[in-house]
């Protein structure tokens, strides 16, 4: 009973500090309503060729997960949380992305990003490959494969990169240059990737990268496991390699780029990484560690950079193509947080992801650079318990008339469907905040599972620039990269006719007086054509009676 009262007082205690008294005034929804409404009044469509194109990926990034990282991003600034606007949120245009895989439901990250990143759906733990292969079929995958939107950017003459917090061989990046029939064909480990996979004729994706995309510019991310020996150890980790094929991928990227007499580098820290001139370089791979870089959280700064330096490096590398550039910026953590059950985590990383956003449309013109925010996929995870405005996200749920279940326990805001937290036997004790804000703390479940499954609802796309217009309604996954490439006419859209429907549209000024006129003539048109009508019917039944 001490406990249960001790709790209830640190509750109130926590939220008597919440103000939300100005919200009272009606005054002040209406001039925000209006403010909005004037604001969508007066944008202007920007219908220009798309110069660059920028696509970060929040993995596992559902709606909820968006909610409750938009409350933890605020909360972490001093405010209630609730009313903050992300700068994902800040994006003109918005719309629903259906993630299912021609073959489940709830998809995975490998058969979606096929889906976003090549523009088809295929079956899910499939990478690069339309759905005539057969998942761990190695001779299925030769015959059917599908090019990126990263490639198709290549072919355009544009600069390419990636950027990700997980291996770069993990299956968001991968799919953006490789050809794979199962997912986790990371390395010739000869536990997953075999010998006998070798012999038939398929690659490792590691070994995809170094031998068939030596020309993406910059590669930024971890994973330096894959690519070097069983026989060398890691400088940091203190861990050997994984390749028994005796290969060090590394090494043979550097002979490469040396024989192309391409300015090139290969980084693996922190320091490295910031002493670095991106700008100096026409190709640069960072490993910068071992397995994925680690959460935000416990991110030891002197050895990782951020997922926001890394974006703003790569932009300093690509920009000096006078085509332009794609980047893919994965924050992939989000999704590991959530597979175990770890909100704080997940909403750290996803903090730190929408930081990059942020970053990034500062350092470029969106007048000629189309941004686009979206997930792959959503989880299992749940924001209820009808807590009270400014309440921690990552708290008790606190309501306006109770602290408790109907067991008379404490329960957390944040739950999920399944996963680490499923109880194996009701609890009989009560949760407290020095609990649930314990960064390792695993929130609760409804079903047990070793690690969560994902979730299959929709999930949001946010863009802004060149034909962001475009990103509305509720849309298959595969049709994003169609909506890229059209914007910057590449890949299937590489032809004149892409530019000369907007060619001669000069800025997004002329574009909106040209997309007004040409409704202004067809009215004017109609209207003609309706007088001309009464015209010849008066003159007709003049006729008729003379």
């Amino acid at each position: 009973m001490k406990q249960l009262i001790s709790i209830l007082l640190l509750s109130h205690f926590v939220y008597c500090y919440v103000d939300w008294s100005s919200d009272k005034n009606p005054l002040k929804w209406n001039n925000q309503a209006k403010q909005t409404l004037e604001h969508l009044l007066k944008r202007k469509i920007n219908k220009k060729v798309a110069k660059n194109i920028i696509l970060f990926l929040g993995d596992g990034m559902g709606i909820g997960t968006i909610t409750a990282g938009r409350i933890r991003k605020g909360q972490m600034q001093g405010f209630n949380g609730e009313e903050t606007v992300t700068y994902m949120e800040s994006l003109d245009d918005v719309a629903l992305s259906k993630t299912y895989s021609i073959d489940a439901q709830t998809t995975d990250s490998a058969g979606s990003a096929t889906a976003y990143l090549c523009g088809v759906k295929s079956r899910a733990g499939t990478i690069g490959l339309n759905g005539y292969a057969i998942p761990f079929n190695c001779s299925s995958s030769l015959d059917n494969q599908v090019d990126s939107i990263l490639k198709w950017a290549h072919n355009a003459g544009k600069s390419t990169g990636i950027v990700t917090t997980t291996r770069v061989t993990h299956a968001t990046p991968a799919s953006a240059f490789a050809h794979s029939a199962y997912r986790d064909w990371e390395s010739f480990d000869d536990i997953r990737f075999t010998q006998k996979l070798k012999s038939e004729g398929c690659k490792d994706i590691a070994a995809q990268l170094i031998e068939d995309n030596n020309f993406i510019n910059v590669v930024l991310g971890g994973g330096r496991s894959k690519f070097i020996p069983t026989s060398k150890r890691d400088p940091v980790a203190k861990l050997n390699g994984t390749r028994v094929d005796g290969r060090n991928l590394i090494w043979q990227w550097l002979t490469q780029m040396s024989s192309l007499n391409k300015s090139h580098k290969f980084i693996w820290n922190a320091t490295d990484f910031r002493q670095t001139d991106f700008g100096a370089h026409e190709h640069i791979l960072g490993l910068l560690a071992y397995n994925h870089l680690d959460y935000e959280f416990q991110r030891n700064k002197t050895i990782e950079p951020s997922i926001s330096e890394m974006t703003l490096k790569a932009i300093e590398l690509l920009k000096k193509n006078d085509n332009g550039f794609f980047l893919l910026v994965e924050g992939g953590r989000i999704d590991h947080g959530h597979h175990q059950n770890q909100a704080q985590k997940a909403l750290d990383d996803f903090v730190a992801f929408d930081d990059a956003i942020g970053s990034a449309l500062k350092k470029v013109s969106l007048e000629d650079t189309l941004v686009v925010v979206t997930a792959d996929h959503s989880h299992t995870f749940t924001l209820g318990g009808n807590s009270l405005r400014g309440n921690p996200v990552l708290g008790l749920a606190l309501t306006s008339y109770t602290n408790v279940s109907d067991a008379n326990l404490t329960y957390t805001s944040i739950l999920y469907g399944n996963g680490p937290g499923g109880l194996l036997k009701i609890r009989d004790f009560n949760l407290t905040l020095n609990d649930t804000f314990k960064i390792d703390y695993t929130q609760e479940a409804s079903v047990f599972r070793k690690s969560a499954t994902h979730s299959g609802e929709d999930v949001s796309v946010y863009a802004s620039g060149p034909m962001s217009f475009l990103f509305t309604n509720t849309i298959e996954q595969n049709v994003l990269p169609h909506l890229m490439a059209y914007s910057a006419c590449i890949g299937p859209y590489s032809n004149e006719q892409c530019e000369k429907e907007r060619g001669s549209l000069k800025n997004s000024k002329n574009s909106c007086f040209l997309f007004g006129s040409k409704l202004l003539f067809r009215r004017f048109t109609k209207i003609s054509i309706f007088l001309y009508g009464i015209f010849v019917f008066i003159s007709n039944f003049v006729a008729i009676n003379f």
